[in-house]
């Protein structure tokens, strides 16, 4: 299998790598954080500008025409920078279900949207009672007259409280965890009986709970079909995971050389404690993690285009490794800084939370070890 990037692969690679570093130190990350939005809107615009937002759509779209190669290149250098601007929610998730699958007018009506960065969307699908189901849907979509109405609760809806767009996951028929009867819902997060409870999570992000108390919409605003939704979603977040899995290599890497410099400089005992070869062991043991994660984000991101049942086995095995040796080398590292890694001022301990959501973000290692076994 052929893993060499093209020359515009690498072009985008060194465009957003330079950009990370010139405009997304870390101090500038938590200077976003801490704000009141707890986003950039500058540097979401200037995504746009770069074309980021437009990377994976086609040119029909008004897109640049990339796939989930260009998408794994952006997020790893993303994630170097711990970069907090919802790519994952609204390019990522919610463009990707409207690129594949919505009607030429809802494209014509949304997509620019995202593409010039004037939107931002969140994907509402989990609920208190689902865990990583994503088919366990107590929300409901009743048919009425031309429209539906939607009653329901969702649960850490990542990038909610930046959106003014959602995608909602509703049942449309059938019982509440049925794999058939479900829909996908566009829905302004401003319409009547959409109300919000945000809160900062623990990396740094954003998220909401999303409650829909009789919550009008109109037939345009169902993607595709009223019950073969779940389809859709399975295929949106295996594509998230793909995303997220190039996330966390950019923080692995990113650890791996911390923690290396910091074992060069730390001396004990007159000599840099990375002279110790139990320590020179230990990050011996974070490289080939880091290393191994990196070759089934590849996997993972070559497979999304294939069979459902490759996809599936793919993502399941990728976000496997990805939460193993996330775990391992973030724990690693800050326990090689000592007690600074945990500290707010050292980046090492910001990258190992983020690195920790990622291990259950669509799934834990459990979860998808049993989904490999079922593929």
């Amino acid at each position: 299998m052929d893993f060499s990037f093209t020359e515009e692969q690498t072009l985008l690679r060194n465009m957003v790598q330079s950009f990370v570093q010139d405009n997304y130190d870390f101090d500038s990350r938590m200077k976003i954080v801490r704000s009141e939005e707890g986003m950039s809107r500058e540097i979401w615009g200037q995504f746009a500008e770069l074309g980021l937002l437009a990377a994976p759509f086609s040119e029909e779209m008004g897109g640049l025409d990339g796939g989930p190669i260009e998408t794994m290149v952006i997020m790893e250098e993303l994630g170097r920078g711990l970069v907090v601007e919802p790519y994952l929610p609204t390019i990522v998730l919610c463009g990707g279900i409207l690129s594949r699958h919505a009607s030429d007018a809802q494209k014509e009506a949304h997509l620019p949207g995202i593409i010039g960065g004037e939107d931002v969307w969140a994907l509402a699908y989990a609920e208190p009672q689902s865990r990583f189901n994503p088919a366990d849907v107590l929300t409901s979509a009743k048919a009425d007259g031309d429209g539906y109405v939607l009653n329901g609760t969702k649960a850490v809806v990542a990038a909610a409280p930046w959106a003014s767009k959602l995608i909602v996951s509703a049942r449309t028929l059938g019982d509440q965890r049925d794999s058939d009867g479900l829909g996908l819902f566009i829905v302004e997060k401003s319409a009547s009986g959409v109300s919000t409870q945000d809160y900062p999570t623990v990396d740094g992000n954003r998220a909401s709970e999303v409650t829909l108390e009789n919550v009008t919409v109109g037939a345009d605003a169902l993607i595709g079909d009223a019950g073969n939704g779940l389809a859709l979603l399975e295929e949106a977040l295996d594509y998230g995971i793909g995303a997220v899995c190039a996330e966390a290599i950019g923080h692995m890497k990113c650890l791996n050389d911390a923690t290396v410099e910091y074992c060069k400089t730390r001396k004990q005992f007159g000599v840099p404690i990375g002279s110790f070869q139990v320590l020179q062991h230990r990050m011996v043991d974070m490289f080939m993690e880091y290393e191994q994660s990196v070759s089934m984000t590849y996997m993972v991101n070559m497979k999304l285009t294939e069979s459902e049942a490759e996809r599936k086995k793919a993502a399941a095995g990728a976000k496997v490794q990805i939460g193993k040796s996330g775990r391992f080398v973030g724990q690693e590292a800050v326990q090689l800084h000592g007690g600074m890694g945990m500290t707010e001022e050292l980046n090492v301990g910001h990258y190992f939370k983020r690195l920790t959501v990622i291990d259950t973000q669509f799934g834990n290692v459990d979860h998808h070890l049993k989904r490999f076994a079922a593929a």
